[in-house]
């Protein structure tokens, strides 16, 4: 929260997006019992497994555990998880006059147990001077997830309707804001200290000037609603480093980048006035411990002054990641001093 706040830091502050997760066995053990909407749509379960990582590791926030893909459920569409394939969205749109039968209902009313589990983590973490972050996906990323019915290589079918149906892709991404802005407002209220947004899919999708024209005004709009919650809010994408700067011209609090580029050119692109959140390959921490170590160094030596950094990684944990070299990166990135490595 300091770093955010642009304050004085003593070290490194580090977590990791994922860390309530596949690679812990706790977790695990958890998901043979019950599936990932059956931990979600539970508020004790959602708040253990949130928990489960900090009592692993000396980690700086918690990250609340839930999807990005309820909201889409929550406006009228289908949402499973299949195993082997992912997620699965019915019926996905393909007409404008599916994007007009979507709902826009109050969050609160419709993913309650999220923001119960945010009262309960909030409450266990009270003592521990722990931040919980909430989070959304931003409205590029869930449009593809309505229209492709799933995850995609090539986001034929989203780009088909973004060219195609103009007018309802702006109804589309105006109910998304409008129902993801809610949304956060209502995680905020529920105790969280600050927020990301998710921005998984558009950077693997569009070039920059398609990224320009069809989501940064969305973006915009949507980081413009949540600087009324004063909280701080980051922003994530990733796939984006062709075009950063305009990522980042949709605000946020800081600016989480993937491994795509050195973490100095990002920060020589963007400049000094944000925080920076990343950069690590999720795929080192499957390497052994001096590989992991050097690239963490590569960072940390790369990305700034103590204060204006987060160490993460470039997206999330990787299921075969071990927990041990987990532990010992945290406490490596909190004892880190540039002199002595």
């Amino acid at each position: 929260m300091k770093v955010l706040r642009s304050e004085p830091a003593d070290c490194t502050p580090i977590w990791f997006m994922r860390q309530a997760g596949r690679y812990l066995p706790e977790y695990c053990a958890l998901r043979e019992r019950h599936s990932i909407l059956q931990i979600i749509g539970e508020p004790e379960l959602a708040a253990e497994v949130t928990l489960q990582p900090l009592e692993r590791f000396d980690l700086d926030a918690a990250i609340i555990f839930a999807d990005i893909l309820p909201p889409l459920a929550a406006m009228g569409l289908e949402v499973e998880f299949v195993k082997g394939d992912g997620p699965v969205v019915r019926p996905p749109i393909s007409l404008s006059t599916d994007v007009d039968r979507l709902a826009v209902p109050p969050a609160a009313s419709v993913l309650s147990p999220t923001l119960e589990a945010i009262g309960i983590v909030v409450r266990e973490l009270s003592s521990r001077a722990i931040p919980l972050i909430g989070f959304a996906g931003a409205p590029f990323t869930l449009a593809s997830y309505a229209i492709e019915g799933g995850t995609s290589r090539s986001f034929a079918k989203t780009k088909a309707f973004m060219y195609g149906e103009p007018a309802a892709w702006r109804r589309l991404m105006t109910k998304l804001v409008t129902f993801q802005s809610d949304y956060l407002r209502a995680q905020v209220e529920a105790g969280a200290a600050l927020v990301q947004v998710f921005d998984s899919w558009a950077g693997l999708a569009l070039g920059r000037e398609e990224y320009r024209e069809y989501v940064a005004p969305y973006n915009r709009s949507l980081f413009a609603s949540l600087e009324r919650l004063n909280v701080p809010a980051i922003n994530f994408s990733t796939g984006t480093a062709a075009y950063i700067e305009v990522v980042a011209e949709a605000c946020g609090s800081a600016v989480s980048v993937d491994w795509r580029l050195p973490i100095d050119e990002y920060r020589r692109r963007l400049g000094d006035a944000r925080p920076l959140q990343g950069n690590l390959d999720p795929a080192v921490l499957l390497a052994p411990w001096a590989e992991v170590r050097h690239r963490t160094n590569r960072i940390l030596r790369s990305a700034c002054t103590i204060g204006s950094h987060i160490f993460n990684l470039g997206h999330g944990l990787l299921p075969d990641t071990p927990p041990e070299t987990v532990h010992r990166l945290v406490d490596y990135v909190h004892s880190w001093k540039e002199e002595e490595r």
